[in-house]
């Protein structure tokens, strides 16, 4: 069931609230919350992979030159944003 707000002509701030029946597929649900999951899974799949790889990446560096350890923590950051980035896309 779906809500809608009529604007009635002539009245602008008079809006008449409206209730739809939409007919949906029994299966509607099913695919719904499986391309939830699924964008949840593969952002946060990548995400921890892309923090590996950057991990790694930096405990090399640490050992040959420690001082630029803490200039390049940006990849594990954007690593981070993507699994936001996944979990704001299956809200959505």
């Amino acid at each position: 069931l779906i809500f809608a707000l009529i604007i009635t002509p002539g009245r602008s701030h008079a809006m008449i609230p409206v209730l739809l029946a939409i007919e949906c597929s029994k299966t509607a649900s099913f695919f719904g919350f499986g391309g939830v999951a699924s964008a949840m899974i593969f952002a946060n799949m990548g995400a921890a992979y892309g923090t590996a790889k950057s991990g790694v990446g930096i405990a090399s560096l640490g050992t040959l030159k420690p001082e630029l350890v803490m200039k390049n923590i940006i990849p594990v950051v954007m690593a981070g944003v993507l699994g936001i980035y996944g979990l704001i896309v299956a809200v959505i």
